[in-house]
């Protein structure tokens, strides 16, 4: 079960390259710097947050007694990085101010599994 959140964690991880690449070369000399600070907050989130996503997926081969919880969390990491990182690149890139509305949605999210994970090795292993 953690593999499909595995290859989740590598693509997320891989597209946070490319698109940091895509803003530090292409887009700085065209975005206003409000707007670039907008980007880069989107692509630094999903980047840390893919290496969330990957070690919740290795959470989930170690510990299987928590199967349920780390599920919950790898939802929310990558429900997070769409929402939270994409409604933020895509603001940045089309100055589409309705973008901004998904970003405390991808927020909620991303504390959401956070918690999950708290919360997944606070409670004692069910047996």
């Amino acid at each position: 079960m953690s593999r499909p959140w595995l290859a989740t964690s590598g693509a997320l991880g891989a597209l946070g390259v490319v698109l940091g690449a895509f803003g530090a070369h292409l887009l700085r000399p065209w975005l206003p710097l409000q707007a670039m600070t907008i980007y880069e907050t989107g692509i630094h989130y999903l980047l840390v947050h893919a290496l969330a996503l990957l070690a919740t997926g290795l959470l989930l081969e170690s510990f299987p007694g928590r199967r349920r919880i780390l599920i919950w969390a790898a939802r929310g990491f990558a429900a997070g990085c769409a929402l939270f990182s994409g409604s933020l690149v895509g603001l940045a890139l089309t100055g589409w101010p309705w973008l901004g509305l998904l970003t405390p949605l991808g927020g909620i999210a991303l504390v959401g599994a956070w918690l999950s994970v708290a919360i997944g090795f606070v409670r004692k292993e069910p047996t």
